[in-house]
Protein backbone atom coordinates (compact mmCIF):
# COMPACT_ATOMS: atom_id res chain seq x y z
CA UNK A 1 0.00 0.00 0.00
CA UNK A 2 3.11 2.68 1.00
CA UNK A 3 4.39 1.60 -2.24
CA UNK A 4 1.61 2.53 -4.55
CA UNK A 5 1.28 5.89 -2.72
CA UNK A 6 5.09 6.11 -2.86
CA UNK A 7 4.51 5.31 -6.66
CA UNK A 8 1.67 7.75 -7.23
CA UNK A 9 3.48 10.75 -5.62
CA UNK A 10 6.13 10.66 -7.43
CA UNK A 11 3.86 10.30 -10.67
CA UNK A 12 1.94 13.21 -9.49
CA UNK A 13 5.22 15.01 -8.84
CA UNK A 14 6.49 13.90 -12.52
CA UNK A 15 3.55 15.48 -13.83
CA UNK A 16 4.03 18.79 -12.39
CA UNK A 17 7.22 19.34 -14.14
CA UNK A 18 4.89 19.09 -17.44
CA UNK A 19 3.15 22.62 -18.95
CA UNK A 20 0.88 21.62 -22.12
CA UNK A 21 -1.31 23.19 -24.53
CA UNK A 22 -3.37 20.71 -26.53
CA UNK A 23 -5.94 22.89 -29.05
CA UNK A 24 -7.88 22.52 -31.92
CA UNK A 25 -7.49 26.24 -34.24
CA UNK A 26 -9.39 26.96 -37.02
CA UNK A 27 -7.08 28.69 -39.39
CA UNK A 28 -8.94 30.49 -42.44
CA UNK A 29 -7.88 31.56 -45.79
CA UNK A 30 -4.92 33.85 -46.60
CA UNK A 31 -4.43 33.80 -42.10
CA UNK A 32 -1.32 33.17 -39.89
CA UNK A 33 -1.75 32.16 -36.41
CA UNK A 34 0.84 32.33 -33.94
CA UNK A 35 1.08 31.01 -30.35
CA UNK A 36 3.31 31.41 -27.42
CA UNK A 37 5.46 29.73 -25.10
CA UNK A 38 8.03 30.41 -22.33
CA UNK A 39 9.86 28.14 -20.58
CA UNK A 40 11.03 29.23 -17.23
CA UNK A 41 14.74 27.34 -17.50
CA UNK A 42 17.47 27.30 -19.91
CA UNK A 43 17.75 23.54 -21.46
CA UNK A 44 14.02 22.86 -21.29
CA UNK A 45 12.22 20.49 -23.56
CA UNK A 46 10.05 22.17 -25.61
CA UNK A 47 7.82 18.99 -27.84
CA UNK A 48 5.81 20.77 -30.62
CA UNK A 49 3.04 18.07 -32.86
CA UNK A 50 0.50 18.88 -34.98
CA UNK A 51 -1.50 17.66 -37.71
CA UNK A 52 -3.61 19.08 -40.15
CA UNK A 53 -7.25 17.27 -39.42
CA UNK A 54 -9.36 18.90 -42.44
CA UNK A 55 -9.29 21.18 -44.85
CA UNK A 56 -7.77 22.16 -48.80
CA UNK A 57 -4.94 19.36 -49.34
CA UNK A 58 -4.49 18.68 -45.66
CA UNK A 59 -1.71 20.90 -45.56
CA UNK A 60 -0.33 23.85 -43.67
CA UNK A 61 3.33 26.01 -43.70
CA UNK A 62 4.55 26.22 -40.26
CA UNK A 63 7.92 27.85 -38.29
CA UNK A 64 9.25 27.81 -35.22
CA UNK A 65 11.08 30.81 -33.93
CA UNK A 66 13.28 31.52 -30.40
CA UNK A 67 14.15 34.72 -28.83
CA UNK A 68 15.46 36.85 -31.44
CA UNK A 69 13.43 35.95 -34.00
CA UNK A 70 16.04 32.81 -34.32
CA UNK A 71 14.15 30.08 -36.80
CA UNK A 72 14.47 26.74 -34.92
CA UNK A 73 12.19 24.64 -37.29
CA UNK A 74 10.18 25.20 -40.44
CA UNK A 75 8.12 23.81 -43.05
CA UNK A 76 6.14 24.58 -46.06
CA UNK A 77 3.10 22.51 -46.58
CA UNK A 78 3.55 19.28 -44.08
CA UNK A 79 0.55 17.66 -42.81
CA UNK A 80 1.83 16.76 -39.54
CA UNK A 81 4.66 16.93 -37.37
CA UNK A 82 6.31 15.77 -34.36
CA UNK A 83 9.00 17.63 -32.74
CA UNK A 84 11.35 18.08 -29.73
CA UNK A 85 14.06 20.62 -29.20
CA UNK A 86 15.91 21.88 -26.20
CA UNK A 87 15.27 25.96 -25.16
CA UNK A 88 18.55 26.91 -24.82
CA UNK A 89 17.60 30.52 -24.02
CA UNK A 90 15.23 31.66 -21.70
CA UNK A 91 12.48 33.36 -23.58
CA UNK A 92 9.41 33.51 -25.38
CA UNK A 93 9.14 31.06 -28.24
CA UNK A 94 6.81 31.82 -30.93
CA UNK A 95 5.11 28.51 -32.84
CA UNK A 96 3.21 29.98 -36.37
CA UNK A 97 0.88 28.47 -38.87
CA UNK A 98 0.42 30.53 -42.21
CA UNK A 99 -2.43 29.47 -44.60
CA UNK A 100 -1.46 32.30 -47.24
CA UNK A 101 -1.39 29.61 -49.87
CA UNK A 102 -4.75 28.92 -49.66
CA UNK A 103 -7.58 31.19 -51.27
CA UNK A 104 -10.72 29.99 -49.94
CA UNK A 105 -10.18 26.76 -48.04
CA UNK A 106 -10.25 27.18 -44.28
CA UNK A 107 -8.18 24.27 -42.29
CA UNK A 108 -8.57 22.95 -38.97
CA UNK A 109 -5.12 22.04 -37.04
CA UNK A 110 -4.88 20.11 -33.80
CA UNK A 111 -1.70 21.19 -31.93
CA UNK A 112 0.18 20.47 -28.78
CA UNK A 113 2.88 23.04 -27.46
CA UNK A 114 4.73 20.89 -23.90
CA UNK A 115 7.50 22.13 -21.99
CA UNK A 116 9.05 19.49 -19.64
CA UNK A 117 11.90 20.44 -17.29
CA UNK A 118 14.63 17.61 -17.15
CA UNK A 119 15.11 17.89 -13.86
CA UNK A 120 13.90 14.18 -12.36
CA UNK A 121 11.66 14.09 -8.96
CA UNK A 122 13.53 12.55 -6.30
CA UNK A 123 11.39 9.51 -4.26
CA UNK A 124 11.17 9.65 -0.66
CA UNK A 125 13.45 7.12 0.69
CA UNK A 126 11.50 4.73 2.68
CA UNK A 127 12.86 3.50 6.29
CA UNK A 128 14.55 -0.21 5.56
CA UNK A 129 14.10 0.18 1.88
CA UNK A 130 17.78 0.35 0.33
CA UNK A 131 18.62 2.93 -3.02
CA UNK A 132 18.74 -0.34 -5.56
CA UNK A 133 15.00 -0.91 -4.66
CA UNK A 134 14.09 3.07 -5.06
CA UNK A 135 15.73 3.40 -8.22
CA UNK A 136 13.84 0.54 -9.44
CA UNK A 137 10.53 1.64 -8.66
CA UNK A 138 11.87 5.44 -10.05
CA UNK A 139 12.52 3.50 -13.23
CA UNK A 140 9.49 1.84 -13.71
CA UNK A 141 7.27 4.61 -13.18
CA UNK A 142 8.85 6.58 -15.68
CA UNK A 143 9.39 3.86 -18.20
CA UNK A 144 5.64 3.82 -17.49
CA UNK A 145 5.59 7.63 -18.36
CA UNK A 146 6.96 7.01 -21.45
CA UNK A 147 4.70 4.36 -22.66
CA UNK A 148 1.44 6.58 -22.09
CA UNK A 149 3.10 9.42 -24.03
CA UNK A 150 3.60 6.84 -26.62
CA UNK A 151 0.01 5.42 -26.35
CA UNK A 152 -1.31 9.23 -26.74
CA UNK A 153 0.95 9.65 -30.16
CA UNK A 154 -0.28 6.99 -31.44
CA UNK A 155 -3.98 7.97 -30.53
CA UNK A 156 -3.43 11.45 -31.94
CA UNK A 157 -1.95 9.74 -35.59
CA UNK A 158 -5.29 7.31 -35.82
CA UNK A 159 -7.37 10.35 -35.04
CA UNK A 160 -5.73 12.23 -37.87
CA UNK A 161 -6.24 9.54 -40.09
CA UNK A 162 -9.72 8.97 -39.43
CA UNK A 163 -10.84 12.65 -39.71
CA UNK A 164 -8.56 12.79 -43.49
CA UNK A 165 -10.65 9.50 -43.96
CA UNK A 166 -14.06 10.63 -43.30
CA UNK A 167 -13.43 13.87 -45.27
CA UNK A 168 -12.39 11.50 -48.29
CA UNK A 169 -15.53 10.02 -47.97
CA UNK A 170 -17.34 12.82 -47.38
CA UNK A 171 -16.06 14.50 -50.81
CA UNK A 172 -16.33 11.76 -52.91
CA UNK A 173 -20.10 11.54 -51.47
CA UNK A 174 -20.24 15.27 -52.90
CA UNK A 175 -18.87 14.59 -56.02
CA UNK A 176 -20.84 11.26 -56.41
CA UNK A 177 -24.60 13.57 -55.80
CA UNK A 178 -23.33 16.28 -58.09
CA UNK A 179 -22.29 13.53 -60.69
CA UNK A 180 -25.77 11.82 -60.10
CA UNK A 181 -27.62 15.03 -60.48
CA UNK A 182 -26.22 16.40 -63.72
CA UNK A 183 -26.55 13.40 -65.25
CA UNK A 184 -30.00 13.18 -64.47
CA UNK A 185 -30.62 16.92 -65.45
CA UNK A 186 -28.95 16.11 -69.10
CA UNK A 187 -31.54 13.09 -69.60
CA UNK A 188 -34.41 15.78 -68.95
CA UNK A 189 -32.89 17.96 -71.49
CA UNK A 190 -31.99 14.88 -73.76
CA UNK A 191 -35.79 13.58 -73.66
CA UNK A 192 -36.89 17.20 -74.20
CA UNK A 193 -34.78 17.75 -77.18
CA UNK A 194 -36.33 13.97 -78.61
CA UNK A 195 -39.43 15.14 -78.38
CA UNK A 196 -38.92 18.62 -80.08
CA UNK A 197 -36.77 16.86 -82.81
CA UNK A 198 -39.82 14.42 -83.22
CA UNK A 199 -42.42 17.36 -83.13
CA UNK A 200 -39.92 19.11 -85.84
CA UNK A 201 -40.59 16.25 -87.96
CA UNK A 202 -44.05 15.49 -87.96
CA UNK A 203 -45.24 19.09 -88.66
CA UNK A 204 -42.67 19.16 -91.48
CA UNK A 205 -44.53 16.23 -92.95
CA UNK A 206 -47.79 17.86 -92.26
CA UNK A 207 -46.90 20.79 -94.04
CA UNK A 208 -45.69 18.84 -97.32
CA UNK A 209 -48.85 17.25 -97.22
CA UNK A 210 -50.48 20.32 -96.68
Amino acid sequence: MKSTLLSAGLLASFMSLVSATALTYKIGANEKACFYAAPEKQGAKVAFYFAVQSGGSFDINYEVTGPGDKVILDGEKERQGDFVFTANEIGEYKFCFNNEMSTYSDKFVDFEIAVEDEVRAQLPSKQGSTPEQTSALEESIYKVSGQLSTIARNQKYFRTRENRNFSTVRSTESRIVNFSLVQCCMMVCMGALQVFVVRFFFQGARKGYV
